[in-house]
């Protein structure tokens, strides 16, 4: 059973089910002084320890700092702060420019002052300072900031400090992560109570930095309480991936138990897809591997992958897969899945219209996404009475989806719609990767590496997705929970070969080695 500790750390909320759930604590009793206190106690204290770790040899303790304060409870936040580490020994200043405060904040304006802590209205006045702290805004905001706090904003960013954010960097829309005019630039953002949308949008990691959750307790209850039976947006964490994985195999078992899967990939343009593809799949586990691919590359394909079942397909003039000639006796519900797509080239449009009208689960990537684009998404898709999962990235999804919502702009509610109108799992690749369900549940994998953004890395995902999702086809796991697992294992493969190699170093055939090592 999974603990308090993880199961807040799997939660992710907007703005208005954040404010929902801070109002059920605040009607149970609990004051709002005595919340503040305990945040800002956990955040003065991990600014130390920060402060502390990340010195170098000869490098001076830290010892001035900045403290930047908003109208709102973000700013009480940031003044607790101020005043903790006042009686610690640093020396503050605080930049507070605006002449309307919300009650408790100007009351702790009022005891910084008291204190002898020198407070200041402009940006200009502020002193040289070791570090900042960015409590201007918390979330919620939503309009886009204008002067002069627009430009005090934009000067600090200039400066050679580290900037820490309680919350949300200044400037983010919570839900979106989207640029209101402008935001603070942080090295360091602490997320309160539950994680907010916006740390999982792409346009937003520039600004949050390191991102890191501030538990304060909050009742379990009450957050299921406003979540209710809404669909839930989930973190994937270590602890629920590898809750799944390895994929459980009894003692007396045989390869067509452990999942048969068809992979259909390759042309002569495009032949090393079919071999990532293939070593992607081989690492997922799966009991038995199939690989269609022209004719012309099957020696090839051997050589790489001598466990596969190699079938070479009659190909075009142009090298692409012309038709599907699988063994005798053999047709596509002999697989347990099929995964279609990587280096087809659009002239196998025959076949993946065939693989779409199949009973098997399916897995559409690359060119299969292309292909299915043409043919119209939604309305193909909707016929289907299999499982379908689809994994583009941000280009294929427009031409997949070009009726919603801009994925640029909100991953989590575009890959929502996109999944619900269509009836498929959608996985929507990028530096955080956003997976929706028909029912609208999302999953979000939190972490990655720019090492990833190099062809072939996607193809390497189609088949480790492909062989788990024939593996759990037999062992009756939920999809959707397989394919946040194999993007989570993907990525974590991403991290831990850029950490050995650099990011310069993770291409992806290497990738593939790193598959198995991560989950150890």
């Amino acid at each position: 059973m999974q603990n308090k500790q993880e199961k807040i750390s799997q939660v992710v909320v907007t703005a208005g089910q954040m404010r929902d759930i801070e109002e059920r604590i605040f009607a149970a009793g609990m004051p709002v002084v005595a919340l503040m206190e305990k945040v800002a106690g956990l955040i003065a204290r991990r600014i130390q320890d920060i402060a502390l770790n990340s010195l170098k040899k000869g490098d001076s303790v830290p010892s001035r700092v900045g403290i930047l304060v908003g109208p709102g409870h973000n700013g009480g936040d940031a003044l607790v702060v101020a005043r903790e580490l006042h009686f610690r020994g640093y020396k503050i200043w605080i930049y507070s420019p605006f002449s309307k405060l919300k009650e408790l904040t100007s009351q702790h304006l009022q005891y910084a002052q008291s204190l002898g802590i020198p407070i200041y209205q402009t940006i200009e006045q502020l002193p040289d300072c070791d570090l900042l702290i960015d409590g201007l805004f918390g979330y919620g905001l939503e309009k886009n900031l204008t002067d002069p706090i627009a430009s005090a904003i934009n000067q600090l960013n200039e400066l050679p400090v580290p900037i820490y954010s309680i919350d949300l960097p200044s400037g983010l829309h919570t839900d979106t992560g989207v640029v209101l005019g402008t935001a603070i630039r942080a090295t360091h953002t602490f997320c309160l109570g539950l994680w907010k949308v916006a740390f999982f949008q792409d346009q937003a990691l520039e600004y949050l930095g390191k991102a890191e959750l501030i538990d304060f307790d909050i009742p379990l209850a009450d957050v299921e309480a406003v979540l209710k039976d809404t669909p839930r947006i989930k973190r994937i964490t270590s602890a629920t991936a590898l809750g799944t994985l390895p994929l459980p195999r009894p003692p007396v078992t045989h390869k067509y138990k452990e999942g048969h899967l068809l992979l259909i990939c390759g042309s002569r343009r495009y032949a090393g897809g079919a071999i990532l593809t293939g070593l992607g799949a081989r690492a997922s586990g799966v009991g038995m591997l199939s690989i269609a691919v022209p004719e012309s590359l099957k020696s090839l394909l051997v050589s790489h992958l001598p466990e596969a079942l190699i079938v070479g397909c009659p190909e075009t003039e142009t090298g692409a897969i012309a038709h599907l000639q699988l063994p005798e006796k053999t047709d596509l519900s002999s697989f347990n899945a099929i995964a279609c797509g990587p280096g087809l080239t659009r002239d196998a449009t025959p076949i993946v219209e065939e693989v779409i009208e199949s009973d098997r689960p399916l897995l559409l990537d690359a060119d299969g996404l292309n292909i299915l684009a043409q043919m119209g998404a939604i309305a193909t898709l909707k016929e289907r009475l299999a499982i379908t999962v689809l994994t583009p990235h941000t280009g294929e999804f427009e031409r997949l989806f070009p009726d919603v919502a801009d994925a640029k702009h909100d991953k989590v509610k575009a890959v929502q719609e996109a999944a619900a109108q269509s009836g498929a799992v959608v996985l929507l690749k990028g530096a955080r990767t956003a997976i929706a369900n028909p029912q609208g549940a999302v999953w979000i994998v939190p972490e990655s590496t720019p090492a990833l953004a190099r062809g072939g890395s996607g193809d390497v995902l189609t088949g480790l997705l492909g062989g788990l999702l024939a593996q759990a086809a037999t062992k009756h796991i939920p999809v959707e929970d397989i394919v946040a697992t194999a993007a989570w294992w993907h990525s974590q493969a991403g991290i831990l070969a850029a950490q050995e190699r650099t990011e310069l170093g993770v291409d992806a055939f290497t990738l593939t080695q790193y598959l198995v090592k991560a989950l150890s």
